[in-house]
């Protein structure tokens, strides 16, 4: 299926880890013809990921910034815009947390707010920097992670990501008279950083609970985003798919 990427513009955040969902994002949407601007703290890590994808023809831009950095956010958002022209497609697929695997009442303030800014606040930035530019063009589409919700060790990187379900819903309805859509994805759980520290019983028992009897891979996720943010999925706004379990 054509799924009418061609020559759309994609910001997606978090594609730097060889291992994680944000990397296999930006190699399928440039596989259906889009163009990439990704970002990600890990400078390294992006250089490779938009490498990997113009090893195969396809034109991208990356950008190394923290999403609690608002200014560093609108710079690369106007950069993407004075390269490419436009912004189609936003992926807010950044994230990550303070602690690996520490109870709640173990955390201090710090841990909580670090993860409440990266993975909510961090969205939020990366969303309000792009969305005029997309309810001028009157067209966008928005995809915000919210996996990783209810797991011990990590419950305010839960919390926050939960936070991101609800603003999310509301944003959709906000944003739907500007043809702007905002649509929620909850992958299941994976063997990306977000698991580091994990035990080998606590990730058997979440590989034992879900249907298929293993984890979730980018290959999974990647082609789900690409019809997304798709001219295909011309209705759902305020949605959320969840592949969990």
């Amino acid at each position: 299926m054509d799924l009418g990427l061609k020559d759309k513009v994609a910001f997606v955040t978090g594609c730097g880890s060889p291992i994680g969902f944000g990397r296999r994002i930006c190699a399928v949407l440039a596989e259906e013809g889009c163009k990439i601007a990704g970002a990600d703290i890990d400078a390294k890590g992006t250089e490779e990921t938009i490498g990997i994808i113009k090893e195969t023809g396809a034109e991208g831009i990356a950008f190394a910034f923290d999403v609690r950095d608002r200014a560093a956010v609108d710079a690369a958002v106007k950069k993407t815009i004075d390269t490419f022209g436009k912004i189609d497609i936003l992926v807010n697929c950044a994230g990550a947390s303070y602690s690996h695997n520490t109870s709640f009442v173990d955390q201090k303030k710090e841990e909580w707010y670090f993860d409440i800014e990266v993975n909510l606040v961090g969205q939020m930035n990366v969303a309000q920097s792009i969305l005029p530019h997309m309810i001028e063009r009157k067209s966008g589409k928005i995809v915000n992670f919210s996996g990783g919700r209810g797991i011990p060790g990590l419950s305010t990187y839960g919390a926050a990501k939960g936070g991101v379900i609800e603003w999310s819903y509301a944003l959709a309805t906000e944003v739907a008279k500007f043809n702007v859509s905002v649509n929620i994805f909850g992958p299941g759980l994976s063997h990306t950083g977000l698991t580091k520290g994990q035990s080998d019983e606590f990730m058997q028992f979440v590989t034992n609970t879900t249907r298929q009897k293993r984890l979730c891979t980018p290959e999974d996720v990647a082609p789900i985003i690409a019809f997304m943010v798709s001219d295909k999925n011309s209705y759902m706004t305020g949605g959320f798919v969840s592949i969990g379990g």
